[in-house]
């Protein structure tokens, strides 16, 4: 398929960029994004979390009370799990890995599934270059407004990252600039508007295929 390809100021160049079939026109599969996000998701946990059990809970060890005669039930210890203070039964073990494995094949058709559906919705555009002659925010700022894209989650993906979009741009929020090799299916998912630049769409027709 063709899609027309635009100045980053919003204007038309009258040409047309050439995307891959296999990429952008397909089924989605919508088991493969959720195995793909649920992936992304799972490695940016720090698996910090941690809860003291009986053995590592600071108090005495002293009978608290004597075994019988007192109408309740025996208690043998302060740390036990019953008591205010006392340790967690079957509490959380640190755990810094929470990662598992998919295969290549299945994040290929995640990331193609979601560009898909994105350009079914109009919600990708090509830009012949993401580049900038200023690192000043206002004009990043009047650029957007240009793209109808100002107060959107909005994905920027390039092969070569242009320093003055990069500074100008980072103060914007809901605003990402990605090279195209560090996409991911989240990101994608996430944004509300794409813009690929002419040479970054080459790269992904060869990666994705």
């Amino acid at each position: 398929m063709e899609l027309e390809v635009f100045k980053i100021s919003g204007e038309s160049t009258q040409k047309k960029a050439v995307l891959s079939d296999q990429i952008f026109v397909i089924a989605p599969h919508e088991h493969a994004v959720y195995l793909d996000v649920k992936l992304i998701l799972a490695n940016k946990r720090q698996g910090t979390h941690k809860a003291k059990e009986r053995n590592e809970i600071k108090g005495s060890t002293k009978k608290i009370k004597k075994q019988k005669g007192t109408g309740t039930a025996r208690a043998g210890s302060i740390k036990s799990p019953l008591f205010r203070g006392g340790g967690c039964i079957f509490g959380p073990r640190v755990n810094n890995n929470h990662g598992f494995k998919i295969n290549k094949k299945v994040k290929k058709l995640a990331k193609k599934s979601v560009l898909s559906d994105k350009i079914k919705k109009n919600n990708i555009q090509i830009l012949e270059d993401i580049k900038l002659d200023t690192h000043k925010t206002k004009a990043c700022m009047q650029i957007f407004k240009q793209l109808d894209c100002l107060n959107k989650k909005t994905l920027f993906v390039t092969c070569n990252t242009d320093k003055n979009f990069l500074l100008s741009s980072r103060n914007i929020q809901n605003v990402k600039l990605l090279h195209v090799n560090q996409i991911n299916t989240y990101d994608l998912l996430n944004a509300e508007k794409i813009f690929f630049c002419t040479q970054s769409v080459n790269i992904l027709n060869k990666n994705l295929v």
